[in-house]
């Protein structure tokens, strides 16, 4: 019998334009026959299938004009306010070229873009040698994206007069001398121009359609025919390297995912959202420059033969350019399916003599074997299997409550967050899914039996989603758990992927893309959406990231949050309101007193006081002193962040508490044991 399966990615893997064959960068770049088709194709898709019931008028052409202009040039680098005054003919246009598969006013508009990027290069390259008066109070306003566009090209010279100074000075406090520097600069702005050499009509058509896409919802993209290749590469995680998947954000290439059991997120120094400012390879080998580089190539600079080393010098997310950077030393390896299945660890806690031992139970993934799972059977790899696994031999050991850790799950298969879900609560709905259509379809965890009913809590953060969403909003709904961490992403959508080709209808020779697009959205029991609010903690830590900054909040045409009727269902009731208030007292006071969380609450602060800043000092004294503050704190500070994964390469099984440096999971510890004690004195 086949079952189909439902997978709740996180995130696009668009790795950005594929290389093209080198060109004159003066070549005017014009549409095919084949995007002319696909535009309309395209436009077609979104109407009749997109979840959204938005139709391409005026207002949504505005959209996608506000979404190319952005993808282009989003910090104001390289457009003249003039620029953007002969562009706004097409502002309501838009919408009726695409219907007609005329694409003149996208190539148009690249073009000029193509043109001012060329010049500015050209104006760095000149200018890279300059001597810096480093004592001048001057600052770099490297956030731009609420400044007008400059009226004229002198103004545009001043703003990469001082990104070019602010580059060097970053070299320069790095213990580079001149020589050093210019030819540093020199190679990261030829490499730039080179690229830009290489844009085709390709890249032009996807960067555009995907402005189109876009205005629609964050989660639906298209694909050229060679990058829906790299995509259905990605999706079945063949490819050796470090499991990051790569995007283009203007000059920089940032990670947007990370595939759990790759050598990054086996790490645990990798993160969402980090941009790659350098590659070096081998332990001693140059860190090269990757700034301006398509994500193409630092993507074919990252990966490797397996097993060698390849070292990131990393822009840590959401930090400042010239901000502190970090260095992490990779292993290049294939996906280790082994290390992205659920583990488990037992950790001894003592408060106020009494003693507690802990299970738990680490979920990076919500995976499953197809083809065992299409054979029917029951003994076949999946989350589910694992961690009943798992559960029983933890019970065996009298651990006296679980926890399972889903932070910086991105989701996976949706049957396996159901099933996970059962093995925790005696049946019912787990979640519903609405479909474009308005049809609401319920559905529910079959198995009747509990693999477990003891003290438990789920513990989430901000890169929790899709399935990780499900799962634990329904312990939270059920009243089955206590959920503690940080609001999660807020994915509540599905996206289902179809090549162009499916939609003709006489066959064709032609290659065609591929579009992702979401057919439906994820509600709770409870009848709430999971979009935007994804799960809000019954204990809420505190957190590095806003939803504003990071998760679907912080996408402009994410679908809204809304709410259907809620499906019958029956709280267990293992949690009340009186658990929950005395959990959030002895948080709170341990938020005041516990040096771990006090440190962390200290980096919290450090951090979003550092993102907030919109500028940064070009004054050599100034920037020092602030490096050597920086050195000084983190000397003095013992670093946070072992992981459960480091553990594990340590063959450490049983530990104490105090062994510890995750604050995080440190105090979800706390709170599970202060949660059994609760649950002791009300049965006593």
């Amino acid at each position: 019998m086949m079952r189909k399966i439902l997978w709740l990615p996180l995130a696009i893997l668009f790795t950005g334009p594929l290389l093209a064959a080198e060109r004159d960068s003066s070549q005017v770049l014009q549409p095919t026959a084949a995007h002319l088709k696909e535009a309309r194709i395209i436009v077609q898709i979104l109407d009749y299938f997109h979840y959204r019931e938005t139709d391409l008028d005026d207002s949504l052409s505005s959209v996608i004009f506000n979404n190319f202009i952005e993808s282009l040039d989003g910090n104001k680098n390289y457009f003249l306010e003039s620029d953007i005054r002969s562009f706004e003919k097409y502002r309501y246009q838009l919408d009726d070229k695409l219907k007609n598969g005329d694409l003149v006013p996208a190539f148009y508009i690249f073009n000029i873009y193509k043109k001012r990027l060329d010049a500015r290069l050209d104006y760095a390259l000149n200018h890279v040698g300059d001597k810096f008066d480093y004592t001048k109070n001057e600052s770099l306003t490297f956030d731009r994206e609420k400044e007008p566009y400059a009226s004229n090209n002198a103004e545009l010279d001043e703003v990469w007069r001082k990104t070019i100074k602010n580059q060097a000075l970053g070299l320069k406090l790095s213990g580079s001398e001149d020589e050093k520097i210019k030819e540093v600069l020199t190679k990261r702005y030829e490499r730039f121009k080179s690229n830009v050499a290489k844009y085709n009509s390709n890249d032009v058509f996807e960067m555009f359609m995907n402005s189109v896409t876009e205005a629609f919802d964050p989660h639906t993209n298209y694909f050229t025919p060679l990058n829906a290749e790299d995509f259905q590469m990605q999706s079945r995680k063949s490819l050796e390297g470090i499991g990051a998947t790569l995007q283009q954000d203007n000059d920089f290439t940032k990670i947007t995912d990370l595939r759990a059991g790759g050598p990054a997120f086996l790490s645990g120094q990798v993160d969402k959202e980090d941009r790659v400012i350098g590659v070096a390879q081998g332990a001693e080998g140059e860190m090269i420059d990757v700034i301006g580089w398509r994500s193409d190539e630092v993507a074919g600079q990252i990966r490797g033969p397996k097993g060698t080393l390849v070292r990131l010098k990393l822009l840590p997310a959401g930090a400042s350019p010239g901000g502190e950077t970090k260095e992490v030393s990779l292993v290049r390896d294939k996906i280790k399916l082994d290390e992205a299945r659920a583990k488990s660890e037992v950790v001894q806690y003592t408060e106020n003599g009494t003693d507690y031992t802990i299970g738990v139970i680490t979920v990076p993934d919500f995976y499953l074997d197809p083809d065992g799972y299409d054979k029917g059977g029951e003994d076949y790899t999946s989350t589910t299997n694992d961690v009943r696994r798992l559960v029983k031999e933890l019970e065996k050991q009298e651990v006296d409550g679980i926890m399972l850790d889903l932070r910086n799950n991105g989701g996976g298969a949706l049957v396996e967050a159901i099933s996970l879900t059962g093995l925790f609560l005696p049946g019912g709905t787990v979640v519903q899914v609405k479909d474009s259509r308005g049809q609401i379809q319920k559905y529910d965890d079959d198995n009747r039996n509990v693999t477990y009913d003891g003290p438990m809590n789920v513990m989430i953060n901000r890169f929790s989603a899709s399935a990780s969403e499900i799962f634990a909003g329904a312990i939270q709904d059920y009243k089955r758990g206590v959920v503690v961490g940080e609001q999660t992403y807020g994915k509540g959508t599905v996206q289902n992927v179809r090549g162009l080709k499916e939609f003709l209808r006489q066959p064709d020779e032609e290659e065609l893309g591929l579009l992702k697009f979401t057919i439906a959205k994820f509600y709770r029991v409870t009848g709430s959406s999971t979009q935007h609010r994804g799960v809000t903690p019954d204990i809420e830590y505190p957190s590095v990231y806003s939803a504003q900054e990071f998760g679907e909040s912080s996408k402009p045409s994410a679908l809204p949050w809304d709410k259907i009727a809620a499906a019958p269902f029956k709280p267990m009731d293992y949690v009340d309101g009186n658990m929950l208030s005395m959990l959030k007292t002895r948080h709170d006071e341990r938020l005041k007193k516990d040096q771990s969380l006090l440190d962390l609450q200290y980096d919290i602060d450090e951090l979003k006081k550092n993102r907030s800043r919109k500028e940064v000092s070009l004054n050599y004294a100034q920037r020092k002193k602030e490096q050597d503050d920086r050195q000084k704190k983190r000397d003095a500070r013992v670093k946070i962040g072992a992981s459960l994964s480091e553990l594990e390469a340590n063959k450490v099984q049983d530990r104490s508490l105090d062994d510890m440096k995750d604050a995080y999971l440190k105090e979800s510890i706390k709170l599970l044991a202060d949660q059994i004690q609760a649950g002791k004195k009300r049965r006593g």
